[in-house]
């Protein structure tokens, strides 16, 4: 089985569009796939039900990709006051009960993150905590021109510090033909100074409205090492 954990190093790094691209792109090259939100903040209500935002987009990307989520919190506040609001408690050991129930039915996880390594789900217990729980390897999606080298370098090293298996590093929304030397030298500083593999250099997207799911997958498989990013060989991309 195939698993991975994908943060950002910001809110607005493209963590989902790179969780659905990924889901969308394995289910497309025959592997069941499945996405799971242990805690989804900024829930909305919908014809009387409430809908994790996040999963609703994944679920645009391809029907076929099962989707599931643990806690459905309406406030877009941090977990930890999210669910303090509407008086929950956001426990390790249910969400780890959940993921074990959930993820050997699939030939290929993701568990989508919140919005970064220390974000608090609840008293003592940040993200970061809760990878170490399911130890499984980790994937730090950054956009160049919302995150600079310092922030995403920060992320890389707690994540080394914590002792997470780091996959690689993303890069999404990259202004390939920017004249800015910080955006044009950020994958090289990246490998240079914290030993970790860029994986994947997205283009930016200039409509995301009208962009369609084979458009997805075909962005994602022309800018990222799928295989390197399960760390497996895949038959369909070597024929």
């Amino acid at each position: 089985m195939l698993q991975l954990f994908i943060t950002g190093v910001k809110p607005n790094s493209g963590k989902t569009f790179v969780t659905a691209g990924l889901a969308a792109t394995m289910q497309s090259l025959g592997y069941t796939s499945a996405v799971y939100l242990p805690v989804q903040t900024g829930a909305m209500e919908q014809n009387g039900y409430i809908q994790a935002p996040d999963l609703v987009y994944i679920k645009k990307a391809d029907s076929n990709i099962k989707t599931y989520c643990s806690y459905l919190l309406k406030s877009t506040d941090l977990p930890l006051f999210a669910a303090a609001a509407e008086d929950v408690l956001i426990e390790k050991d249910i969400i780890f009960e959940d993921y074990l129930s959930i993820s050997e039915r699939y030939e290929c996880f993701i568990v989508n993150g919140v919005s970064g390594l220390s974000t608090p789900l609840s008293k003592n217990f940040l993200e970061e905590d809760l990878i170490k729980t399911l130890d499984i390897p980790l994937l730090i999606v950054a956009s160049p021109l919302d995150s600079s080298f310092n922030e995403i370098l920060l992320t890389i090293n707690n994540a080394i510090s914590k002792n997470i298996q780091l996959r690689g590093v993303i890069l999404n929304d990259c202004p390939f033909k920017t004249g800015d030397v910080n955006i044009k030298n950020l994958p090289r500083m990246i490998e240079e100074y914290s030993n970790t593999r860029v994986l994947g250099l997205i283009p930016h997207i200039h409509d995301m409205r009208n962009f369609k799911p084979e458009d997805l997958i075909s962005t994602i498989l022309s800018g990222v090492d799928i295989e390197s990013v399960f760390d497996v060989k895949i038959a369909k991309l070597r024929m």
